[in-house]
């Protein structure tokens, strides 16, 4: 495995690969004066990685065999840039898989148009923002691989594959998720949407509900401030992912991640507004008050004409708009009423002159400002305030509008990619370093349900998660954190300082390698749940050529603290064998199906959709597993 990158995600990737996966690595990375700081993965990983750090060991490409190194091994190599040259010495004529991770798009689809060359069956995953492009990159690579290869584009024989991720889609559902309470964690990938959320522990003598399946056993330190923070570090007391019956029933106490609802797709975005403000955006409040009150000053004035003159509705009203705008025959030989009542339409004239020269310069302005960035609206409450419209914040606010979710955006940079996203989202927007006093005021953090700080800088989200809690002690709020140390150490203060109140650090990397580091060893990851500082993963796989999945029954198949089969693809097949059918099983004719009966028996043609830790994801899949198999 070759993982090419220059920043945290390369990292914590290649560490992904070697613990995980039992991998032989070689990482590719900036010289030393030009690399980031590597994220601190655990004492025990840090140690190592430092060390590592110190050795560049690029000649070991070229001496030996891969097959020679050590399961697990990494060899670091340093290069300025990802060349054909760099590629040859790291040896991409016989790596499984390359992962190109940078920062900048246009160095991974170069680096990946040179390794499709060099080696036609390379599996290929790209790390690119745009998600367009990527589409268009992955379909031209494939096929590039394919014909190179001597097969026909799209054929299934072909294992050259290319996958096209996004570390900020992948990252972006989780946080938005954290910083509600009471909405469901969500994984969504081309229209699939799996939801779970946290219940609460049950009271003393009862039995945790288990939903539509139980996913995750909370730590039983969850609620103790002084308690390990959900991650290995907790021994027995840390979260169980995917626990069995029995585990769920003896576990009072503690709460739970359940499977609540999945549905095909999330609500989706306004679309057809193109700028363009609403109808009651355009005039103020008062504006609107004072054409209403001369409308109902005409309506009054054409009543009263037509009980005056007798005159049909429409023609009083008529005559009314005209002696309104001045243009009618003074009513000389008239009755003294239809005299009065001319006179007084005369003044409403007068009257409505510069209310519709307000209302037009008004209108006029609002228009020139609808490409401008709203700003918070008076008595706004129960909003997010977002910090940093970077890749991810993009991604997250594009999340909460989706789930139509109010939010106030902070970003100091005037220039920033999400800015745009913002106006067209039609989401208010305060200017300003949130380090400076006033700024988080003018966001109306004092009214707000939650802060999601997701700037680049570790410092600035603490300073401020620190500013909103004093401000607000109960405020929910979501760190994004590099270093896991640093994160561990901030949420266990933070929780003790304030017990009453939901504290979550985040890491994009952390939450982004998986899904990655899955797509190298060639299969589909749908997404990654955090179940406090520990992972679950969703995968998509066929079925056939897993002994612990083929032929066995739904109930067979789940292994607990591992894997567990939640839902069946019923896309047409020729094969269907013993047991029940997709039909007997209530499989519609395309799609997905959640209900599965325990007793369902998986066969070589079906493909599922299951929930996996890490190492139960590596343990199932495992590629030198398969090769010895075969063998």
């Amino acid at each position: 495995m070759i993982v090419c990158g220059d920043d945290g995600l390369a990292h914590r990737l290649a560490a992904e690969l070697r613990g995980v996966y039992g991998e032989q690595v070689r990482l590719v990375v900036p010289p030393s004066g030009r690399r980031v700081r590597q994220p601190v993965v655990g004492r025990a990983r840090a140690a190592s990685a430092a060390l590592l750090d110190r050795v560049v060991n690029a000649a070991a490409s070229r001496t030996g065999t891969a097959g020679a190194e050590p399961a697990g091994s990494e060899q670091v190599v340093e290069a300025a840039e990802v060349t054909e040259a760099v590629l040859t010495e790291v040896g991409v004529d016989r790596a499984a898989a390359l992962a190109l991770v940078y920062d900048d798009d246009e160095t991974n689809i170069r680096a990946a148009l040179t390794a499709r060359r060099l080696n036609p069956r390379l599996r290929l995953v790209l790390r690119l923002y745009n998600r367009r492009l990527g589409q268009h990159i992955e379909e031209l690579l494939d096929q590039t691989a394919a014909l190179a290869g001597g097969a026909e584009p799209g054929s299934a024989g072909l294992d050259a594959s290319t996958t096209v991720l996004s570390d900020a889609d992948t990252a972006a559902p989780a946080l938005a998720a954290t910083a509600l309470a009471g909405t469901s964690k969500v994984v969504q990938t081309e229209g699939l949407v799996l939801r779970a959320v946290e219940r609460q522990p049950p009271r003393p003598g009862e039995v945790a509900d288990p939903g539509l399946c139980t996913l995750a056993l909370l730590s039983a330190t969850s609620n103790d401030p002084a308690g390990a923070d959900g991650s290995e570090g907790s021994g027995e007391h840390g979260p169980r992912l995917l626990p069995d019956e029995a585990a769920v029933a003896s576990a009072t106490g503690r709460g739970t991640v359940v499977l609540e609802q999945v549905s095909y797709s999330g609500p989706a975005l306004p679309a057809g507004r193109g700028g363009v403000p609403p109808f009651a955006s355009l005039f103020s409040r008062r504006l609107r008050w004072s054409l209403a009150g001369l409308v109902g000053c005409v309506l009054a004035l054409a009543v009263a004409l037509m009980f005056v003159t007798g005159e049909h509705p429409l023609y009083a009203t008529y005559v009314t708009l005209l002696d309104l705008f001045g243009i009618n025959d003074p009513a000389y030989h008239a009755s003294t009423g239809r005299q009065v009542l001319q006179l007084l339409s005369g003044l409403v004239g007068l009257l409505l002159l510069p209310v519709l020269l307000a209302a037009v310069l008004e209108a006029l302005g609002t228009f020139r400002s609808a490409s401008a960035l709203r700003k918070p609206p008076r008595g706004l409450g129960g909003h997010v305030v977002l910090l940093g419209l970077g890749k991810i914040g993009t991604r997250v606010l594009t999340r909460l509008r989706e789930l139509h979710i109010p939010v106030v955006c902070v970003e100091s940079d005037p220039e920033a990619r999400g800015l745009a996203t913002a106006r067209r989202l039609r989401v208010p927007v305060v200017l300003g370093d949130v380090t400076q006093e006033g700024v988080l005021e003018a966001a109306k953090i004092h009214r707000a349900d939650a802060l999601l700080a997701l700037t680049s800088a570790d410092t600035t989200n603490l300073e401020a998660a620190l500013y909103a809690r004093s401000v607000r002690p109960d405020l929910r709020v979501v760190l994004r954190l590099y270093d896991d140390d640093f994160a561990t150490a901030v949420y266990r203060t933070l929780r003790a300082a304030h017990p009453f109140a939901l504290t979550r650090s985040r890491s994009v990397s952390h939450l982004a390698a998986p899904a990655f580091a899955g797509a190298m060893m060639g299969r589909q990851i749908l997404g990654a749940i955090p179940v406090e500082r520990r992972v679950l993963l969703f995968a998509e796989l066929e079925v056939a050529g897993h002994p612990q999945l083929e032929g066995r029954t739904v109930g067979d198949a789940f292994r607990a603290g591992a894997w567990r089969v939640l839902a069946l693809n019923t896309a047409p097949s020729g094969r269907r064998g013993d047991g029940e059918s997709a039909e007997e099983a209530g499989a519609p004719a395309s799609g997905l199906v959640w209900d599965l009966p325990s007793t369902y028996v998986l066969g070589a043609g079906d493909r599922v959709v299951l929930a996996a830790t890490r190492r139960g994801l590596a343990e199932l899949l495992g590629r030198r597993r398969r090769e010895r198999a075969g063998a």
